[in-house]
Formats: structure tokens, C-alpha cells, sequence
């Protein structure tokens, strides 16, 4: 699930390996004689829970909740909780060769991972994974070449739950300053340290949520934002509002920082902080739940100058990219959904003064970078990555040449460097890092991970489908070399569609684990996402999200036409707004699959809006509270359309410390779905302790969650998993 959109560029490579976007697989071999072979469930009746006969009316409509109760944090909720966990445990673990599934994943995820770099004064700084470490490591690297480690996150707990969840370097390279989250949460505390000594600094910052930490041009401290603490008595579920921009001074209490900007009057804003590269300016990419579009104001810095509102409405995205002296530069979607490059004299602010840098084309714009004097612009093209070079006046230069068809990540550079790195991957070959040289106008190799398998065996699809309403979907579908279109193959149908999300290729070891077991992954790139700029994020949105559901089951049919799979052979998996699209695959299409796997999923769209961070998705979905609104999630929420009938196999995860989607979501979706399931398959929880929404999830933790989604997914496809997996 997305955040309210932070639109100050990653100071890091941002490689933290893993937003488990890609966390999603699936095993193949031997089929068993019967369906009836297959695991069924440990008991024939589920855990215990209470359901209340309570009936409310919203807008004229009476609508039941009768599981509410297990929103909240008391003993019968923890018991049943603790149920559910252990009765899905028994599930999983009563199914024959989990370990040969383990095996192959560990050793295929068992391969040193190495992120770009990025050099501040006179250090440089990567992170290295040796293959299984829990979290990546943060290194250091002098100008003479000497290399050590910085910052370990595997020692700030014994299980490596504790994430490192960002770092922030001063300008002269002396200070970092680190974020940590517990166990998954959103909420971060801050720290410093010393780079040359590796002493850590009495410094801490507490109760930030969705804030870099941004320092000043002289080194003396950082900028950030921050929420009050909780006073609901519930950190995990209270409301988040009011976020505010503070500065705080390097050796001094936070107690002590200075409130830079704050809007009460605007609860709903969320701030995305940077500072231009010169120093001359603090820049707000203000933002108001998960909107694509921001306001933009600026404080001149070293002055008595007040802020600055020089985007006050409303009206498109405006990302800054850069300036010189007084000119700033955007990229923006107004009037342009693809986006475009704009620059404006803010001497000159009116729009009538604007100029167009780079005006919008038919492949939408992702990312623009200055760096030496050029505008650095990564795009897609039917959701593949490319790259090109532009003059600041926007001659085009020259097109990086891509190694594939795949993802490009990045630039990752300074305005005043010669030089950037980029990584590339796709499904089917892991991140590779490139260096881009000015002075000679070419790409090289800087950094190539060596992996336990051949790249070339497998193959990665691109097809485009019609969905119900004629609408031209691409979709990404891979597996092994050699795959016979018999119709009968296991295939994984992966998906997000929303929050203008791209779902461009991502490489999961995971996956490839389940195309060594015959399986097919298969991406499609739904309506809601940004893979065709703005309009195709609008055509998902609102009262038009049953267009995303409608893209994902022709997705699945279109599979099963071309001789891919059949239903007994297809399982879904999505996570977070993902998740959601679960629930209405379950719901609404519960005869097209054989499985189905909402995590962290959004299930309850009628009070999504009132837990911690929900209430900033109503700018994606609507809100129930609105008389106009309500009809349309009503339709469609999955908690409220769960009927008696037959439905497919269903594992609902989540995660006891999730903050952004509460669990309740799931609780409630899953107590509902065993009350009203009419067939024989089985509907399990998968409850993870100590983990979040996904970020920050240790390694072994990654793993046996791919593990368990083989395991639950070949059971339901009557399959029987090998004792070794090559």
C-alpha cells in the first residue's frame, strides 16, 4: 500500500534489496492420483470466533459487520489470533517436502548483492549483502580505496527484525544519520553517527513516520517531519495527522528543535523535504493522502524569509528536479499526463512565464535528474525502462542503451559529477549495476552479481490482451526454456494496480525457484498503475476500480485461452492495494482460480479511512463517509460481498505489527470467508510475528514466506512438491 508520496530523491541508492513487491511464487512436479490427496485442513472446523449482529446504516443502506470486534486489541481477539496462527501453521507444516522448496530458494538467494554507490566529501558509500544476512550492511570507502563496514542493521536485534529504514549523509561526508524501524512498522527513530570514528552520537529523533532526514547545506543538522505521539493509547492503529516540519541542530535534544512549517488548518498534508543542491533553499513537496499531485513551496535559507507558495493548488504533480539560482525545474503532468519538463524563474512565477524543457511524449516520463549540466530522464515504453540524455535546454544528446528488456533504476548522481550509476534488472536477471561516463559518453559494467543459475535458460514474455471493456493490457509472463502451452501448467498471476504504482520487471529469486519446478509467473500491468502515464492511474481510480479487477480476470482467462494453465492450475497473489485486488478476485470471480492470496490486503473499504494512515488513500479510492462515494465500495469491498458459496483456496496474510494496513483487514476478511465457505478447500491464515507491511522483513523471514506460498499453492493445485528441487 502506498504512502502519501515523498517526492525528495533518495539520498541512498535506495537498494535497501526487497520491497517484497516481487516476494511471490510458486513450485511444480509430480501430480497426485486424487484431489482428494491433497492437505485438507487440520480440523474440520475453523477457530472459534464470535459474530455480533451489528447493523448499521450508512446513507439510507443497512450494512453488517458483525466481526468489528476483532479491530480491537482485547483478549478474545488475541486468542483467537493465536488460534488462527497455529491452525494455519498446521496447514503448512503437514505438507510433504516443504525443506526441498526452502533448499532450492536459500541457494538461489544465496549471492552477494551490492547496491550503487553514492560519494559524499570524501567517502563513498554502498550497501553489500554476502547472500543471507538478515539486512544489508552499509559500507565506507576513503578516497584511497579502504573499505569497511559502517552500519550494521543485523546487530541492532538478535532475530533481525529491527530494519534499517534510511540513511541520510552530510554534505562534507562526517555525519550519517540513520533510520530504524521495529519489527515492520512505519515508525522510525533516527540516529548519528560519527563516519570517520563509527561512534554513534547521543542524537535521536523519535515518532517520524514517511520523512527523510534532510541536512542543511553547512552540516550543522537535519530537516524533517514528524507527528505528535499517539494519544489514542493504540501505536499501531491510531490515526496519523498533522504532520509537521521541524530542524534539528547536531548535539542538542529534540525537545529542542525548531517547528520550520506547520498547517493545522490542513491536517491531511504531508511534507516531502529536500534541499536544493546549492544550499540557497528548503524545499516542501506537499502532499494530501496519496494523490498524484502536490503543492510546492520553497523557504530561501540564511534569510528572514517566509515560505514561499509557489504551486499553492492543487492541480498536477510537480516534482522538482533541480535549479539554477533562481530557476527551478519540474517534472510535471499538467496538461501533459505522460509528464513533461518545465522551468520556472521563481523572480517570475506566473504561468504565462513558464517554459516547456522537454515537452510530453508518448512513453511516459519516471524519473529526471540533473547531472553535469544535463537532464538525465528515464521513461517507459510499453513498461520497459529506457534512458536518454538531454541538454539543459532540452536538445536530446543520446539514448542509453538498455542491456534488455527490463527495469532502469536510477540515475544515481549529483548535479556537479561527471558521471551517474544506474542498475538494471528484469524477472529473469537480477540487478546489474552500470556507471555512465560523461567524459566519453558511454556505459560500463561496474557491478555484476554471480548467481546459481543461467539467465539464458529462461525466457520473459511480453503480450498484450483485451480486457472486458476492449482495453489493450500488457502483461509480462515467464518460465523456463522449454515449456510446453499444454494447458496445464502452475502458473503464479501476480498484480497491484493502483496508487500510479508501475509494475515494471523485478527479480525475485523466488521466482525463479518456481520456474525451475515448471511453473509460469505472469505480471500484468493494470489499470491504476502509471505504466501508461496519468490517465492510465485515472482509468483505475474511484468509481472506476472495477476496471483493475476486470484488467486481472482477463489476464487470468487470456492465460488459460493461449494454453498457458487452466483454472485448476492458477493461483493469485497480490499485496496491500494487491491485496485488495484479491479480495475481489475471491468474491467476485471465486471460480476462476484454484488459490487465491490476499497479503496485507485491504479488504474492509468501508472503514479503511479511520486506522493510521488509511485516511490518505481516499484520494485513491473515495471514502464511505461520502454520500457519492459509498455506493461504488460498497460494490466491491471484499469484506462486505462474502457470501455463502464455494470458494477456491484462500490464504490471508498479515503481520501482528503492521501499521499501514491494520490486520483487522485481514481478521476480518478471513473470519468471514470460514463462516461462508461452502466447498471442501481450505481457508487459512498466515500470521506473521514481529513483521509489518514488508519492508525491512529479514532474509530467512522473505524466504519461508515464498516457501509457504509454494507449499499452500501446490496443495491447491493437487501437485505433490519433489524431495529436491534442481
Amino acid at each position: 500500500m502506498a504512502i502519501h508520496k515523498n517526492r525528495v530523491k533518495p539520498i541512498t541508492a535506495s537498494l535497501m534489496l526487497g520491497l517484497l513487491l516481487s516476494a511471490c511464487q510458486s513450485p511444480t512436479t509430480d501430480k497426485i492420483n486424487s484431489a482428494n490427496e491433497r492437505v485438507q485442513p487440520a480440523s474440520t472446523s475453523y477457530p472459534t470466533v464470535r459474530a455480533e449482529d451489528l447493523v448499521e446504516t450508512l446513507h439510507g443502506i443497512k450494512v453488517a459487520d458483525p466481526y468489528r470486534h476483532l479491530e480491537l486489541d482485547t483478549p478474545e481477539t488475541e486468542a483467537w489470533v493465536a488460534a488462527e496462527r497455529q491452525y494455519g501453521k498446521q496447514f503448512l507444516d503437514a505438507i510433504p517436502n516443504k525443506q526441498a522448496v526452502v533448499s532450492r530458494i536459500t541457494a538461489l538467494w544465496n549471492y552477494e548483492k551490492i547496491s550503487a554507490p553514492f560519494t559524499r566529501g570524501n567517502f563513498t558509500f554502498f550497501y553489500r549483502n554476502d547472500g543471507l544476512q538478515a539486512q544489508s550492511v552499509l559500507y565506507v570507502k576513503n578516497h584511497q580505496g579502504q573499505q569497511r563496514v559502517l552500519l550494521d542493521p543485523n546487530q541492532f536485534s538478535a532475530n533481525g527484525t529491527a530494519a534499517l529504514s534510511g540513511v541520510s549523509v552530510s554534505n562534507d561526508g562526517n555525519t550519517l544519520a540513520y533510520g530504524v524501524s521495529q519489527a515492520g512498522s512505519d515508525w522510525q527513530q533516527w540516529h548519528f553517527m560519527d563516519v570517520n570514528s563509527g561512534q554513534k552520537l547521543v542524537d535521536t529523533l523519535q515518532w517520524i513516520k514517511f520523512s527523510a532526514a534532510v541536512w542543511d547545506h553547512d552540516n550543522q543538522g537535519v530537516f524533517y517531519a514528524r507527528y505528535d505521539a499517539p494519544e489514542g493509547g493504540n501505536v499501531m492503529a491510531d490515526v496519523n495527522f498533522n504532520q509537521k516540519v521541524y530542524f534539528h541542530k547536531l548535539g542538542t535534544s529534540q525537545t529542542a528543535d525548531v517547528l520550520i512549517y506547520q498547517r493545522p488548518q490542513n491536517k491531511d498534508w504531508g511534507y516531502g523535504i529536500e534541499v536544493s543542491d546549492d544550499g540557497n533553499y528548503l524545499l516542501l513537496s506537499i502532499s494530501q493522502g496519496t494523490d498524484s499531485r502536490n503543492r510546492f513551496f520553497y523557504k530561501p535559507l540564511n534569510t528572514t524569509s517566509e515560505m514561499v507558495e509557489l504551486l499553492p493548488d492543487l492541480e498536477a504533480e510537480y516534482s522538482f528536479i533541480g535549479n539554477d539560482k533562481t530557476i527551478f525545474y519540474f517534472k510535471t503532468d499538467l496538461d501533459a499526463p505522460n509528464g513533461k519538463v518545465i522551468a520556472i524563474d521563481t523572480r517570475h512565477p506566473q504561468k504565462a512565464n513558464w517554459q516547456t524543457i522537454i515537452p510530453e511524449s508518448a512513453d511516459p516520463i519516471k524519473n529526471v535528474s540533473i547531472i553535469n549540466d544535463h537532464l538525465v530522464v528515464s521513461s517507459l515504453h510499453d513498461v520497459l525502462g529506457n534512458m536518454a540524455i538531454y541538454s539543459m535546454n532540452g536538445v536530446k544528446r543520446q539514448d542509453i542503451e538498455m542491456p534488455g528488456q527490463g527495469t532502469v533504476v536510477g540515475p544515481f548522481g549529483r548535479a556537479a559529477d561527471d558521471y551517474f550509476y544506474y542498475s538494471y534488472n528484469s524477472y529473469i536477471q537480477p540487478e546489474t549495476i552500470y556507471k555512465f561516463d560523461f567524459k566519453t559518453a558511454e556505459s560500463s559494467l561496474y557491478e555484476q552479481p554471480k548467481v546459481a543459475f543461467d539467465p539464458q535458460n529462461y525466457v520473459s514474455e511480453q503480450v498484450f490482451y483485451q480486457s472486458k471493456d476492449g482495453t489493450r493490457i500488457p502483461m509480462l509472463i515467464s518460465y523456463k526454456k522449454g515449456l510446453s502451452k499444454n494447458g496445464n501448467n502452475p502458473t503464479l498471476l501476480y498484480a497491484y494496480g493502483g496508487f500510479a504504482i508501475s509494475m515494471t520487471p523485478r527479480f525475485s529469486a523466488a521466482n525463479i525457484a518456481w520456474m525451475d519446478l515448471g511453473g509460469i509467473y505472469a505480471v500484468p500491468n493494470l489499470r491504476g498503475g502509471a505504466e501508461y502515464g496519468e490517465n492510465w492511474h485515472q482509468a483505475g481510480m474511484f468509481d472506476k476500480k472495477q476496471n483493475v479487477f476486470d484488467d486481472y480476470f482477463a489476464a487470468a482467462e487470456y492465460l488459460i485461452s493461449q494454453g498457458y494453465t487452466n483454472k485448476t492450475k492458477l493461483g493469485a497473489y497480490g499485496r496491500s492495494n494487491g491485496g485488495l485486488l484479491m479480495g475481489a478476485a475471491v468474491t467476485q470471480r471465486p471460480d476462476l482460480f484454484a488459490a487465491v492470496l490476499p497479503a496485507v490486503g485491504v479488504l474492509d473499504m468501508l472503514r479503511f479511512q479511520k486506522f493510521t494512515i488509511g485516511w490518505a488513500w481516499t484520494s485513491e479510492y473515495g471514502s464511505a463517509d461520502n454520500a457519492e462515494q459509498f455506493p461504488a465500495l460498497l460494490a466491491y469491498s471484499p469484506y462486505h460481498n462474502v457470501k455463502a458459496q464455494v470458494y477456491p483456496a484462500v490464504m490471508v496474510m498479515t503481520a501482528d505489527h503492521d501499521d499501514r494496513v491494520v490486520p483487522a483487514h485481514s481478521f476480518k476478511f478471513a473470519a468471514m470467508l470460514q463462516a461462508k465457505q461452502q466447498g471442501s478447500a481450505p481457508i487459512i491464515m498466515r500470521i506473521e510475528h514481529n513483521a509489518g507491511h514488508g519492508a525491512g522483513k529479514p532474509t530467512a523471514m522473505k524466504i519461508d514466506e515464498a516457501a509457504d506460498i509454494f507449499d499452500f499453492l501446490w496443495q491447491a493445485f493437487g501437485l505433490k512438491l519433489p524431495t529436491k528441487i534442481d
